[in-house]
C-alpha cells in the first residue's frame, strides 16, 4: 500500500463522527482502496490514534478480539447494540 493510500483511509477513519460508525468496506470505497482488508491492515499497525472503535464489519459486528471494549467504548457515544450488532440502518455514517 502507497504512503497515500494509507493516510486517505486513516483521514476517512478519522472523519467518522461520534454516534456514528462506519463499515470496512465504507472505509475502503471512499478511500480508493481496493479491498476492506487493507483499511484492518491500517488500523492494526497505524489507528492507535483513531476512532477505531467507529469500525465494524460488514454484518455490524466487532471483530471477536475486539467486541466487549468496542461495543463498550460505542455505548459511550450513544451507539447502541442488540446483542453484539449494532443497526447499521440506524447508526451508519453517511458521507
Amino acid at each position: 500500500m502507497d504512503e497515500q493510500l494509507h493516510e486517505r483511509v486513516r483521514d476517512v477513519i478519522a472523519s467518522v463522527p461520534p454516534g456514528r460508525v462506519a463499515t470496512y468496506g465504507d472505509i475502503a470505497a471512499i478511500a480508493g482502496a481496493s479491498t476492506p482488508r487493507l483499511v484492518g491492515r491500517v488500523l492494526r499497525e497505524d489507528g492507535h490514534d483513531l476512532p477505531w472503535h467507529r469500525i465494524l464489519r460488514a454484518n455490524g459486528t466487532p471483530a471477536p478480539h475486539l467486541v466487549h471494549r468496542q461495543l463498550e467504548l460505542l455505548r459511550a457515544e450513544g451507539v447502541l447494540a442488540d446483542g453484539q450488532r449494532v443497526d447499521l440502518r440506524t447508526y451508519r455514517w453517511r458521507v
